[in-house]
């Protein structure tokens, strides 16, 4: 059997949606507030423009809400570094659009060579919310997710981890995470393996790059560019297939 299989439908992907609001080129992510959320809003500028939302179904994890998820932090050490933004787009286990971001107040200075990289500077979350204001609202997205990222395992989750040790509180349970990077590594992709050379290599165009809701919705694509190119990795049971392409928690 020819991999029964993830699929994100590209009518959906590719059909341009008109946005709530004007949006400048050149600005700055806007402050979304505490989870700035909806389930038809778009989740970033990838092919370009701003696109409705990657929708997960005629595969084997129909039925299952599947997460592109991205963090941006304020360095690297999950230790001494702290989140300030972070976005979880895709679809719900009912095929309808997810997408909650937002900046965090790190409760700290951003260095200005990390904003020089994402954008975002002190100014921009200062009245974003802390960590512990948005945890709620991702926990319930994320809790019984297939969550799906590139450097999730070694990073972003590694941050998520901290964070909630850091308010007393025990990290979201997703049902299986995906990480792209290990993928590309396990496929032998050609090339280096940052999302945005991985991108440009599938055919995904990515603006915005180091925006949270825009690598998070690269993410998805990558990932059915994997299914495609690669379907054998993917045949089998649900069971066997997020036990061979994901981290089960």
């Amino acid at each position: 059997r020819q991999g029964t299989v993830l699929a994100l439908v590209e009518s959906r992907v590719l059909k341009p949606f008109a946005p709530p609001v004007p949006w400048d080129e050149k600005a700055k992510p806007p402050h979304m507030g505490v989870g700035h959320w909806g389930r038809e809003s778009s989740f970033g500028r990838v092919h370009g423009r701003r696109r409705e939302g990657v929708v997960v179904s005629s595969g084997i994890l129909d039925g299952l809400r599947v997460l592109g998820f991205d963090l941006e932090t304020t360095g690297f050490n999950p230790r001494e570094d702290r989140v300030v933004q972070f976005a979880l787009v895709g679809s719900d286990s009912d095929g309808s659009h997810l997408n909650l971001n937002s900046l965090i107040d790190p409760g700290c200075r951003i260095p200005s060579v990390t904003s020089e990289v994402h954008g975002i500077w002190d100014d921009d979350v200062r009245d974003a919310g802390s960590f512990e204001e948005h945890i709620d609202s991702m926990v319930e997205l994320i809790d019984g997710s297939v969550i799906v990222g590139h450097n999730v395992v070694a990073f972003d989750w590694r941050f998520m981890e901290m964070e909630c040790i850091r308010i007393g509180r025990e990290a979201p349970q997703p049902l299986a995470i995906v990480d792209t990077l290990v993928l590309a590594r396990r496929f032998s992709v050609p090339g280096r393996h940052k999302l945005g050379l991985l991108c440009k290599r599938f055919g995904i165009g990515l603006e915005r790059s180091h925006s949270a809701d825009a690598d998070a919705g690269a993410t998805l694509l990558l990932l059915w560019k994997f299914m495609r190119a690669y379907p054998d990795e993917f045949d089998g049971t649900l069971e066997e297939v997020l036990d061979s392409i994901g981290s089960r928690l």
